[in-house]
């Protein structure tokens, strides 16, 4: 095959996507960091899948036309670093299309240089060992190796085989990579994606398999999610939801369905996959919860356990219909101007939602670890909100990539300041230096500067045996994490707070605020405070230590000094 046309890049970029999505939790699992909040692939998956909703049923036969559809696709659901990357990289392959409706391999190659410029170009400090640097290699490997009688499969194969040996070159680049004895997670995702283009290439697109990714996700995350509580209560739910059809089936709502779940019980493990969702739930109420997600789907498995009577089943009747819960996904697109400032933040459990409106933020994006919000998620609240000055704050490293990209294309009557805070206490303190009397530029200033009188940590467990900064750490231990270095690793969440309050408190330090999260229990939470009037009151007599309901999942305790 020496030309190919829009179909076959359809085919490509839809084989290329569920190879992912079949491997995604594979490549989730080489997180560097032992916490449990890998989701490389996850937002690789996600991005690519929504690049694959808009060409899935197309038929037009243009590269061009295919190419403008997929690029759309993928920079609305852009998720995370890594799926802002990975949009950026065929965003930039399809301006290199340009208006062809055939490529050669040369035309492909062309298109893969500009996508590489594109996504560097998006990334403010490059670093090498990640996913740029294989997709770079491999594609100077093919201009390297380029003649005019190469055929695509000849092409892809020069580019999978390279992107391979780069992959394995990563730790040698990033130190930190080697230390922890993993490749590069980005890198592996785009692997995936290049085998599964190849294979369409011989006729062999690449299906989904759900049943499979299913159980390797929950192999490999249901152990990285929320702890258990000791105390079980009420019946074990599990069920896995096909959603849809759009006939029949209301319109579903993450954000609206995992509140949902939040109000009606708790021990939550949660994992979508594009038009699946699986549910795990401690709950009182199983048949209101069933009856509640059956609105937007067919069941394909349940599973109801009580608690207290093992094996105990319940009826398929699951008895009276809910009272509908109201759908607060607006229709309307932008919002007219009636205000002048609006002040967004991501945030993930009721506590910090609230804490952060007490703050002043009147709109609040769902996500942190594990569910990062995509650019269009952004896009929609921020032409929402009414107001002509929107400030963003994503309080985490991993979503600022997406915000940005939504200040860019935001309705332009719109300005739209992100604020780079990288934690939830940055976040907090920089909501607390908005001053509405100000203009855009001092509050920006202001906000920016709350930031460095701030210094955080968090408290979370380990889903692997790793070494970092000198300290040996077990799958399971209770790890203390600060600015990405561990600084306990034990048995002891107190322990673990005692660690991080000696690293973060100074001889300026005058509050310290610990905001619980959800597997934090009574006891936990009563021999933090015991420690408190005692231990830490004599350690630290200058210091107002406050204890603050977060909610959040993840992190036991998330901890800012200011």
């Amino acid at each position: 095959m020496k030309t190919i046309n829009g179909q076959d890049l359809k085919l490509m970029f839809i084989s290329g996507a569920n190879n992912l999505y079949n491997h995604y939790p594979e490549v989730d699992a080489l997180n560097v960091f032992p916490v449990p909040d890998g989701d490389t692939g996850m937002n690789m998956n996600l991005t690519l899948s929504s690049g694959v909703k808009e060409i899935q049923n197309r038929i037009d036969t243009s590269a061009s036309s295919i190419m403008k559809a997929f690029s759309v696709g993928l920079f609305n659901g852009a998720k995370g670093n890594s799926g802002v990357i990975t949009s950026q990289i065929f965003i930039g392959f399809a301006r290199g299309v340009g208006d062809k409706d055939q490529l050669t391999v040369g035309d492909f190659l062309e298109a893969m240089q500009t996508g590489v410029a594109n996504a560097y170009h998006v990334v403010n400090n490059p670093v090498e060992g990640t996913i740029l640097t294989v997709v770079r290699e491999s594609t100077q490997k093919l201009a390297d190796e380029f003649n005019e009688n190469m055929s695509f499969k000849k092409a892809m194969d020069i580019m999978i085989e390279e992107a391979k040996a780069s992959l394995d070159r990563t730790p040698d680049l990033l130190p930190i990579l080697k230390q922890v004895g993993v490749v590069d997670s980005g890198s592996a995702g785009l692997v995936r994606i290049f085998e599964g283009m190849r294979s369409a290439l011989s006729d062999k697109v690449i299906e989904r398999d759900d049943e499979a990714t299913i159980n390797n996700l929950m192999a490999h995350t249901q152990k990285a999610q929320i702890k258990i509580e000791e105390e079980e209560f009420g019946y074990c739910t599990e069920f896995i939801l096909k959603l849809g059809p759009k006939e029949s089936k209301k319109e579903f709502s993450t954000n609206r369905f995992k509140n949902f779940l939040e109000a009606h019980g708790n021990s939550i493990v949660y994992v979508e996959n594009d038009d699946l969702v699986k549910v795990h739930i401690h709950t009182l109420n199983p048949g209101t919860v069933l009856n509640n997600a059956q609105q937007y789907g067919e069941f394909m498995k349940i599973k109801v356990d009580n608690m207290t009577e093992q094996h105990h089943t319940i009826h398929e009747d699951y008895g009276e219909e809910i009272e509908e819960v109201r759908d607060s996904d607006s229709k309307v697109d932008v919002t007219p101007i009636t205000k002048k400032y609006a002040l967004i933040a991501v945030s993930s459990g009721e506590g910090l939602d609230e804490y952060f409106k007490e703050c002043g933020v009147e709109y609040i994006v769902s996500g942190g670890q594990t569910m990062n919000p995509s650019t269009d998620d952004f896009v929609k609240v921020i032409n929402q909100t009414g107001a002509s000055t929107v400030f963003i704050l994503p309080n985490n490293s991993n979503i600022f990539m997406a915000a940005q990209q939504a200040a860019d294309v935001s309705d332009s009557r719109i300005a739209v300041y992100v604020v780079p805070t990288r934690t939830i206490p940055q976040g907090i303190s920089s909501a607390f230096a908005f001053d509405e009397s100000l203009e855009p530029n001092d509050n920006v200033v202001n906000m920016r500067d709350a930031l460095n009188n701030v210094r955080s940590g968090e408290v979370t467990y380990s889903i692997r045996d790793s070494e970092m900064d000198g300290i040996s750490i077990k799958k399971d231990d209770i790890i203390a994490m600060t600015n990405k270095k561990c600084v306990y690793s034990g048995l002891s969440k107190l322990e673990a707070i005692k660690a991080l309050c000696k690293e973060l408190i100074g001889e300026d330090s005058g509050i310290v605020t610990l905001y619980k999260g959800q597997d934090a229990n009574e006891s936990e939470l009563n021999e933090l405070n015991a420690a408190i009037k005692g231990e830490f009151k004599a350690l630290y007599p200058d210091v107002e230590f406050d204890v603050v309901d977060g909610g959040q999942p993840v992190y036991s305790f998330l901890i800012g000094v200011e």
